[in-house]
C-alpha cells in the first residue's frame, strides 16, 4: 500500500467546512474516549454503536459521513489498544495513557463519502458538511490506479494549507539487481553517519541552519495580542517555518535511506532508543535534529520495497570493543580515534560500524525491533512503480509542533 499526496485547492468556504469535519472527529473521538473511561470493559465494536447514537443526538455529528465516524471511533480503540498493549509489554515510564485530543488535523473517509472526477483531477466530498469539490495540485500519476484500490481518503491540515491524501492498494515492492555488500551503519552527531567502508555523510543540522530565522518568528508571536488576527498569522508564519525543516529532515533521510538500501543487500544499524537519550538534555536538541529515527524508519522501509536484509543489532560496545582482536578499549565520548594494542587504530565511528556488521552477519534477517509494521509499510510514502518520480510526504504526527 502508498499514500498519495496532493495540495487540495478550494475557496474558504470550502476551507471551513474542512476544519468544521475535523472539529466533528475531534468530538467523536473524545466522546468515545470518555465512553471507555466511564464503561468498564467496553470494546470496540461498542465505540462504533456509539458513533451512531452521537449521529442521533447531535445534529453536526450526523451531517459528517458514516464512515467518517467509524474512523473517529477507530482513532479512539487504537489509542486504547496501544496503552494496554504497552502495559503487557511493560514498557518502562509512561504507558500512553489515552488522552483527549485538544488539536485535530485531520478527517478520513473510508470507500463512500466522496467521488472523483473522470480525469481524477478534483474530487467531491459528498456529505452534509459542504465541503464540495476541491481542485488536485501535485505530480502523482493517480489515473494508473483504479478506484477500487482506494481504499481510504484523508484530508490533513498543515501550516501551508490543505492536502488530500489517498491510500491506495498496490504491491510496493520493485526487483532489483543484488549487489553483494554488506554495510554496517554508526550514525552520530558529527557526521549523519560512519559505514563500515569509511565513508562518512556530514550532517546537515537543518534545525541548526534554520534556528536563527526560527527565534525572529517566535519573537513576532510573542509580541502580538492574545487571540487577536495578527497573532495567528504569526503563529502561521512561524508553524511554516517549523514545517520547512520538518520537511528538509525527511527528505534527506528518505534520499540516504534509498541510496543506502540499493547499494548493499544487507544493511545493519544499531537498536537505539532514541527516546532514552533525548535526556540527556546536553545532546537532546542535536539528537532530534539528527533525526536517527527517521532515517531508521525509511531504512526498514525501503529493505521491505526492495527484498533487503535489515538487522538491527544490539548497540552494546560497539565503540569500546576492537574492531580487529575483540578486545575492550574504554574511552570516552571526547576520544574520537580507537587504538588498541594490536595495532589497530580506526576512527571511533568508523570501528563501531564494523562490529555493527560483523554482528549482523551472525544473524539471520531483522533482529531486534521493528518501528514500522512490515506487513503494513503503506503508511509510509512512495515512488509510483516506474513513474521515476520522488514525491515528499510525511506522517501527520510529524509535522511542525502544535502550537
Amino acid at each position: 500500500m502508498i499514500i498519495l499526496e496532493f495540495k487540495a485547492k478550494g475557496q474558504e468556504s470550502q476551507y471551513s467546512a474542512i476544519d468544521e469535519a475535523i472539529r466533528t472527529v475531534k468530538f467523536i473521538r473524545n466522546s468515545c474516549i470518555r465512553l471507555w473511561l466511564e464503561n468498564k470493559g467496553t470494546g470496540k465494536s461498542d465505540l462504533s454503536r456509539y458513533s451512531k447514537i452521537l449521529a442521533k443526538e447531535f445534529p453536526f455529528a450526523n451531517e459528517l459521513n458514516s464512515t467518517a465516524r467509524q474512523a473517529a471511533s477507530e482513532r479512539a480503540w487504537s489509542s486504547i489498544v496501544r496503552f494496554y498493549d504497552n502495559c503487557k509489554k511493560k514498557v518502562p515510564g509512561k504507558k500512553g495513557f489515552p488522552r483527549f485530543q485538544k488539536l485535530a488535523r485531520s478527517v478520513e473517509y473510508k470507500k463512500s463519502g466522496w467521488k472523483l472526477s473522470p480525469d481524477k483531477k478534483s474530487i467531491t466530498f459528498t456529505d452534509k458538511k459542504g465541503i464540495g469539490k476541491l481542485k488536485l495540485k501535485g505530480t502523482w500519476d493517480l489515473w494508473r490506479f483504479d478506484k477500487k484500490q482506494i481504499n481510504r481518503v484523508r484530508i490533513v491540515k498543515r501550516a501551508d494549507g490543505y492536502y488530500v491524501q489517498f491510500c491506495v492498494a498496490v504491491n510496493v515492492k520493485e526487483e532489483v539487481e543484488h549487489t553483494g555488500e554488506m554495510v554496517g551503519l554508526d550514525v552520530g552527531i558529527k557526521e549523519f553517519y560512519t559505514d563500515s567502508n569509511g565513508h562518512s555523510e556530514p550532517n546537515p543540522r537543518f534545525y541548526r541552519k534554520g534556528e536563527k530565522r526560527l527565534k525572529f518568528y517566535q519573537r513576532r508571536v510573542s509580541r502580538k495580542k492574545k487571540g487577536s488576527s495578527n497573532r495567528k498569522k504569526a503563529v502561521n508564519r512561524l508553524s511554516r517555518q517549523h514545517l520547512k525543516i520538518s520537511r528538509q529532515r525527511q527528505e534527506h533521510a528518505k534520499r540516504i535511506a534509498r541510496c543506502v538500501i540499493r547499494s548493499n543487500d544487507l544493511v545493519a544499524y544499531e537498536d537505539l532508543r532514541v527516546k532514552n537519550l533525548v535526556k540527556n538534555h546536553c545532546l537532546a536538541k542535536s539528537i532530534n535534529d539528527a533525526g536517527w529515527y527517521q532515517f531508521r524508519k525509511w531504512l526498514e522501509h525501503f529493505g521491505t520495497k526492495f527484498d533487503r536484509v535489515t538487522v538491527a543489532v544490539n548497540p552494546a560496545y560497539t565503540s569500546q570493543n576492537c574492531s580487529e582482536c575483540g578486545e575492550v578499549v574504554k574511552k570516552s565520548l571526547s576520544t574520537r580515534t580507537h587504538v588498541c594494542e594490536c595495532g589497530c587504530e580506526l576512527d571511533r565511528d568508523h570501528n563501531a560500524a564494523i562490529n555493527i556488521r560483523n554482528r549482523a552477519i551472525s544473524t539471520t534477517g531483522h533482529v531486534g525491533t521493528w518501528i514500522i509494521n512490515p506487513n503494513a509499510s503503506g503508511d509510509l510514502a512512495s515512488t509510483v512503480l516506474d513513474s521515476g518520480q520522488v514525491q515528499q510526504v510525511e506522517s501527520m504526527n510529524e509535522e511542525s509542533p502544535r502550537l
